[in-house]
């Protein structure tokens, strides 16, 4: 019961697919209470209230990039879990750019300045609000979700990888403000190619999902893998990790060629 008594929130389940939704059924697992939320349109879209009865709690609608829905997310979880919380976890992303296949060279600017708004500022504006209303526990825990992409191109992944980049620089950037005031820890996660809906949706994602297995000594992390490595994070037995961009994704990201990969070209 590693977050027995511990209280938070988790961002972005959509379905079964879903990391954020593997990640609320481990904390439930391990003692954690939460409150749920997602955009409107993905809860239309979702299956978020049967995460929500199977872990016996609610779901607060909320567009992550609005300042008024997130404070009321915030005010709302305190109210509803009886006091300050203990973790987050922000795992949002969307591109227009990449959903409607536009060339990297040929980006709709309009597009990703949506894509950088919902995929990163987003995860500023959460803290922020967290922040201003003091909703934090000292020595609390907060995660967003990333991708290699953001130090290494990966053409296929468009604008996201700005994205993912700008996200990791305002956890950095946040955490040293968060650990000085109330030692809170901020990470991002550098997750395997998962399968999932937004995974899913990326032109090639297949074809590279088997060229990092192929890569990775371990083979690619599944999001149940990743879900137990946010319960770690969220608990107290990493109290001094914070403003860390983590490698989740079976040694991939140090591997610089595998046997696997050389015997296809062999």
């Amino acid at each position: 019961m590693l977050l027995e008594n511990k209280k938070g929130i988790i961002f972005g389940a959509l379905d079964e697919r879903s990391i954020a939704w593997k990640v609320a059924e481990k904390v439930h697992e391990q003692g954690g209470k939460f409150v749920l939320t997602n955009a409107p349109i993905a809860l239309r879209m979702g299956k978020i209230n049967e995460l929500a009865e199977k872990c016996g709690t609610t779901v607060i609608p909320a567009d992550a990039t609005s300042m008024e829905d997130l404070n009321n997310l915030f005010t709302q979880a305190q109210e509803q879990l009886g006091g300050k919380l203990d973790f987050v976890l922000h795992s949002i992303g969307m591109s227009p750019n990449v959903r409607k296949n536009k060339a990297y060279t040929d980006l709709n600017h309009d597009w990703f300045q949506k894509t950088l708004d919902i995929s990163a500022l987003s995860f500023h504006k959460t803290m922020q609000v967290a922040w201003d209303q003091d909703a934090m526990k000292d020595w609390g825990s907060i995660l967003a979700l990333t991708y290699i992409a953001a130090q290494e191109a990966y053409p296929f992944y468009s604008d996201m990888a700005d994205a993912k980049a700008t996200l990791e620089s305002i956890g950095r950037s946040f955490g040293y403000h968060y650990g000085v005031r109330n030692k809170v820890r901020v990470n991002t996660i550098s997750q395997s190619p998962t399968v999932t809906s937004a995974g899913s949706g990326i032109a090639g994602f297949d074809k590279f999902f088997n060229f990092a297995e192929d890569m990775s000594p371990l083979g690619n992390a599944d999001a149940d893998s990743c879900a137990d490595y946010c319960v770690t994070l969220f608990s107290d037995m990493c109290r001094y990790v914070t403003m860390q961009n983590l490698f989740h994704d079976g040694g991939y990201s140090t591997t610089g060629i595998s046997s696997k990969v050389m015997e296809k070209w062999s």
